[in-house]
């Protein structure tokens, strides 16, 4: 296994990882709930690094923390022991630096898919042309032209997420979070979103974290796959998938991954 080798310290950054855009770096994060009055811990020793452009996949059991790390790394959740950075600097909060999108699309009913993206822009003081540009750069980004005036009871389950990606690249973040964005689509639907996806990052080569239950999609998606243990979650391997992009579904390398990654998991 080729990990990342850790910093010296916790308590600074790596010139290196610091000095480009789109650097996280997870430091000695521990996170507990309390229930019922009892602390349950649900992340424990958690140290990971996200190369700037990167797209990181996390797979785990279902209780194992890995929409809880995606919460801290947003910002969501401030109340944690550790460090979380980007590119050097501490996350304290929500910030349009880091976008995320979830396995329900959470468009606004009442909103057309134009009125939806261009709300990410509503505290930008662009002109409205700019916007207007902007907008229509994204709808075309993930492939939605023509259902600009479209409201969401009128697309699919794939078109509603394509447009909730389009709304969490407007702001070009450098970092992207995906919470098992295609969980909800049927299997079709979901290789098509999983090309969608890989086309979109090789052109805009944001860093991305996503999470999901699909290990074929973490594999044919990741540069790398982050396998957690549960009760409490930690990183119990990380798996580097050497394989250029687009990939092929079919390589048997990719399909010795596969293997590599149910032993993970099986095991678990």
């Amino acid at each position: 296994m080729n990990a990342i080798a850790p910093f010296a310290t916790h308590t600074g950054a790596p010139a290196a990882l610091a000095a480009a855009s789109g650097a996280v770096q997870v430091r000695g994060l521990n996170k507990t709930y309390r229930l019922q009055g009892k602390a349950l811990p649900v992340l424990a020793d958690i140290e990971l690094d996200v190369r700037p452009g990167e797209f990181v996949s996390i797979v785990g059991a279902s209780g194992c923390g890995k929409s809880t790390l995606l919460r801290l790394i947003v910002g969501l959740e401030a109340e944690y022991e550790g460090q979380i950075r980007l590119d050097g600097a501490l996350i304290t909060g929500t910030s349009l630096e880091r976008g995320i999108v979830f396995q329900d699309h959470r468009l606004f009913p009442w909103m057309s898919v134009a009125q939806n993206i261009a709300l990410a822009l509503k505290n930008h003081a662009l002109p409205q042309a700019e916007k207007a540009r902007l907008v229509a750069e994204h709808i075309a980004l993930v492939n939605l032209d023509g259902f600009a005036d479209a409201y969401p009871h009128q697309l699919s389950g794939g078109m509603a997420q394509r447009a909730a990606i389009a709304r969490a690249l407007i702001n070009k973040p450098k970092v992207l979070l995906l919470d098992e964005p295609l969980g909800a689509l049927d299997a079709l639907t979901r290789v098509h979103l999983q090309h969608e996806l890989q086309r979109i990052w090789v052109q805009q080569r944001c860093t991305v974290i996503m999470v999901t239950h699909d290990i074929e999609e973490a594999l044919y998606l990741g540069d790398r796959v982050i396998v957690m243990d549960a009760h409490p979650g930690r990183i119990k391997r990380q798996i580097h998938v050497d394989l250029p992009h687009p990939r092929d579904r079919a390589s048997p390398v990719l399909q010795g991954y596969k293997e590599q990654l149910l032993e993970e998991l099986v095991g678990h």
